[in-house]
């Protein structure tokens, strides 16, 4: 679709007189269904009055008003992209004012709801995760998704203190089921913190050299809702165990806020891996420790079907 400008061009182009062009434009405009819906309803409008305000009614006709002439919002051919027209007359003055056109509309929500689930190297399936794609084919399954969904269901009254462990083979949608949680707590405006663990021991590791690291724990403490997934998939070292895993666990066991995690581990597996993070046989107790702290803050499932990637 050629834009307002493009098409104003052309009307002038190839016409033997000024005056031809704005004839033909003006039988074009007035035979127009939208302008002619607007003028029936504004009798009081003069020949003259029209004529005057002609470039207006050809604006007004030549947007889109409901995408119904534009391929995408990227596409959108209108004088300002994902904003339609709205006509109105005001002391016999043909008036346009803009407001969001439905795609405009959707793309707005969709980044308003965006800024509520904020991730830390997770794939773009996890912005695009809803309820109603979750495949309920396993008993297991199902059990763990009515605990998903009686979660979600609670935070309309108040945010739960407890999140779920869900543990099992790989495939079986552990991380598609909490993407869902975290895009459905964006409709209600719950902040979550979406974190692929072995990125996390990474992402701590680059931060120490520029002093941001704990701003970047208090970000992930204070979340109102925290993922924590492919806990035990990273390389975790005593240091990151302790200062990093185990202050945030702590914090937010004292302050009741829920930590959801996924793992191939289950939670009596998961404790041997940490306890192999260091030297000596105390390291046994410090993963004891951050066990408890898991169970604090969260109940453990075991998730059991198909691999949905193979």
């Amino acid at each position: 679709m050629e834009s307002i400008q493009t098409a104003l061009n052309r009307w002038m182009q190839g016409k033997e007189s000024f005056q031809q062009s704005m004839q033909q434009m003006r039988k074009d405009v007035l035979s127009s269904k939208d302008v002619q819906a607007f003028l029936k309803k504004h009798p009081e409008l003069t020949e003259e009055q029209i004529n005057k305000q002609l470039i207006k009614l050809y604006e007004y006709d030549v947007q889109s008003k409901a995408c119904e002439k534009c391929p995408s919002l990227e596409g959108c051919r209108n004088v300002v992209q994902g904003y339609v027209p709205e006509i109105s007359l005001e002391n016999n003055r043909i008036k346009l004012r803009y407001h969001e056109c439905p795609r405009q509309e959707k793309h707005l929500e969709n980044v308003e709801k965006q800024k509520f689930v904020q991730s830390l190297h997770m794939p773009r399936e996890i912005h695009e995760a809803t309820f109603d794609k979750i495949y309920l084919d396993e008993e297991a399954r199902i059990d763990v998704f009515a605990q998903i969904k009686a979660f979600f269901d609670q935070t309309q009254n108040e945010l739960p203190s407890k999140g779920l462990y869900l543990y099992g083979k790989f495939g079986v949608g552990k991380t598609y089921m909490l993407a869902a949680l975290a895009n459905a707590l964006a409709e209600l405006k719950i902040d979550t913190y979406f974190i692929y663990m072995p990125e996390l021991v990474r992402e701590m590791k680059a931060s120490i050299s520029d002093s941001s690291i704990n701003d970047k724990i208090d970000r992930f403490k204070n979340a109102s809702v925290l993922i924590l997934d492919d806990i035990g998939a990273e390389f975790s070292s005593a240091w990151f165990r302790d200062e990093v895993l185990g202050a945030i666990l702590q914090y937010r066991m004292m302050e009741r806020l829920p930590v959801f995690f996924t793992s191939n581990y289950a939670p009596d597996e998961l404790e041997s891996i940490l306890s192999k993070s260091g030297k000596g046989d105390h390291e046994q107790l410090k993963a004891a420790r951050i066990m408890e702290r898991i169970k604090q803050v969260s109940k453990p499932f075991e998730m059991v079907g198909d691999n949905y990637r193979s």
